[in-house]
């Protein structure tokens, strides 16, 4: 940990620029032994797969920082300065004499995010054009023969051929060990992004395309490869791109390798509350942003944690926020929840509960195929962030994976989630039985109408109180030439829900709610909820204020059942 004592350091949100984050004072969380770890098992290429804001991108620039050839003696000195009392320093001179000793190329896809292939393909081209004009002294000092020369430029001006970018990496790895006499590092952050986009816009073919061309020759036969890192969420390997890569190590977050490299250990959290003087937190933050488990480390979610503390540090009245939620794909959440069948709900209402549930698991999956059965979409959401492991197994051949929703951030995720499917069904539905037997004082009816829309439900969300109240305000919403009120004062007391009419000469509706955890009491809680209305003058007073016609329910719930009974003047 590079602190300063008592000196204030701002938190880096946003900074994934690792000589920036340094450069400028931000409290950083000290990472640099990834550098020993990856030296010590140094291969071809390594693939580190974490889900979104787990840090990768400053990783990887941290790797470049400490790698890269510095251009002159002073960029030397500001490289050994930028670590300086980093951890890295500490581990002797067998890795630190290989700071500054590669040319690297450094390649982020993160912001690959087009709706369509041609701008998808021309942002690409804009980022491998920017690479190599960072290379730039490296090109121009080369004796390079006309055909590589007008290569190098096309790609640099943005008007290369096809195969000039589906060959880049190499070309210009091959261009650096020439001039340098060092095989080069290569870096490809994020990797797996342009094909997720490229999938839910549609141009998933072209993507692969490319990226199978583009990764092939840059790993596979690249002979001035020195090695290579990569990161993103999911290993794609159905679509062949790293096919014949026999050198590649896949580290996932079942991996116990690196397992501490990619968000925050309970060690680094206690010392960063310390640092703010947020000690008094440090149950809050663990209950909403630890219970990520990589390997056998228990890690938090570095992004939500930093972003917590620093709306502790500013307010310190601050409350926990899922500020993961707007950072990541997670729609995936709400497309497990509509493919879900009776079995699978039953495991999504365990889940939500705190349980668990066992998957075999494979870290082969492809975005064509996530949504076509339930086994990939459990796997995406184990590899991407939305359910952890609690405990693992083997048996024949194959890995099965116990998992659970990780903390309180993740599970409101979820919550969100079905709440917004749930509201889109009963919008969808067809509420005109519902409307009019409410409306003439059919209680069978709308007992029926009521219960079926509670079966499409997730029952989870059913243990929740509040739930009831927000399904029946969201059911009459839009029922024509009425306005939903909820809570207000009338009578002595507060309906839960009433119906006001436009006209006076149409029918106002009471609504009255109760709710139960005993199956056994859904007759009772209907009974009290009647004698709720009597007792406070619901009606009476709803008829004072002109409306001719006034029909008042009693409503109880118990997960999926109700009861509807029409309160008798």
């Amino acid at each position: 940990m590079k602190a300063g004592g008592d000196q204030y350091k701002p938190l880096p949100i946003g900074v994934d620029s690792f000589e920036d984050l340094i450069t400028n004072g931000y409290y950083y969380v000290d990472k640099t032994l990834l550098i020993k770890e990856l030296l010590d098992l140094k291969g071809g290429v390594t693939l580190f797969t974490r889900p979104r804001r787990f840090g990768k991108t400053l990783n990887m620039s941290m790797l470049q920082s400490y790698f890269q050839l510095p251009k002159d003696e002073a960029a030397a000195e500001k490289q050994r300065q930028l670590f300086s009392g980093l951890a890295i320093m500490e581990t002797g001179d067998s890795y630190t004499k290989e700071m500054g000793q590669y040319p690297v190329i450094f390649l982020t896809l993160k912001d690959v995010g087009e709706m369509t292939w041609n701008g998808a393909y021309a942002l690409l081209k804009q980022r491998l054009a920017e690479e190599f004009k960072r290379h730039r002294a490296a090109l121009d000092g080369l004796e390079l023969l006309e055909g590589d020369r007008e290569r190098a430029d096309r790609i640099m001006n943005g008007k290369g051929l096809p195969e000039d970018y589906q060959t880049s990496l190499q070309f210009l790895s091959h261009c650096l060990k020439q001039y340098y006499g060092k095989k080069a590092i290569i870096l490809i952050d994020e990797y797996d992004v342009p094909l997720e986009t490229a999938y839910s816009r549609g141009y998933y073919g072209e993507m692969v395309n490319f990226i199978r061309l583009f990764f092939g020759s840059a790993l596979k036969t690249n002979e001035c490869l020195a090695f290579a890192v990569l990161t993103g969420c999911l290993r794609i390997t159905k679509e062949s791109i790293f096919t014949g890569l026999n050198n590649l190590k896949v580290i996932s977050v079942r991996s116990g390798l690196y397992a501490e490299y990619f968000g925050f250990t309970q060690r680094e959290v206690d010392e960063l509350l310390a640092f703010y003087g947020c000690e008094s937190s440090v149950g809050e933050v663990k209950k909403w942003y630890d219970g990520y488990l990589f390997g056998a480390m228990e890690v938090y979610n570095p992004w939500s944690l930093v972003k917590y503390m620093e709306d502790k540090s500013n307010i310190p009245s601050s409350v926990p926020e899922a500020y993961w939620a707007n950072t990541s794909g997670n729609a995936i959440v709400r497309t497990l929840i509509e493919k879900a069948d009776a079995g699978v709900k039953a495991e999504i209402e365990a889940l939500m509960a705190g349980g668990t549930v066992e998957k075999a698991v494979h870290e082969d999956i492809t975005y064509d195929e996530i949504e076509k059965d339930m086994e990939n979409l459990w796997n995406f959401l184990y590899f991407t962030g939305y359910l952890t492991k609690a405990s693992e197994r083997r048996s024949e051949r194959k890995n099965y994976v116990t998992m659970r929703i990780p903390n309180e951030e993740v599970l409101s995720i979820y919550e969100n989630h079905i709440q917004s499917w749930f509201r889109d069904r009963v919008a969808g539905a067809d509420l005109r039985d519902l409307f009019a037997a409410t409306l003439s004082g059919d209680a069978q009816t709308m007992e029926r109408e009521i219960g079926g829309l509670l079966r499409g439900s997730i029952s989870y969300m059913d243990s929740k109180e509040a739930f009831y109240h927000g399904f029946v305000v969201g059911l009459y919403n839009s029922l024509g030439g009425h306005t939903v009120d909820s809570n207000r004062e009338w009578g002595d007391g507060r309906p839960d829900v009433a119906l006001l009419p436009e006209s006076i000469r149409d029918t106002a509706v009471i609504l009255e709610l109760k709710w139960t955890d005993d199956p056994m009491k859904l007759e009772e809680r209907c009974n009290e909820a009647l004698k709720q209305i009597r007792e406070k003058n619901y009606c009476r007073d709803v008829s004072l204020r002109g409306y001719s016609k006034v029909i008042a329910y009693g409503i109880s719930f118990y997960r999926k059942d109700c009861v509807v009974k029409v309160y008798e003047t």
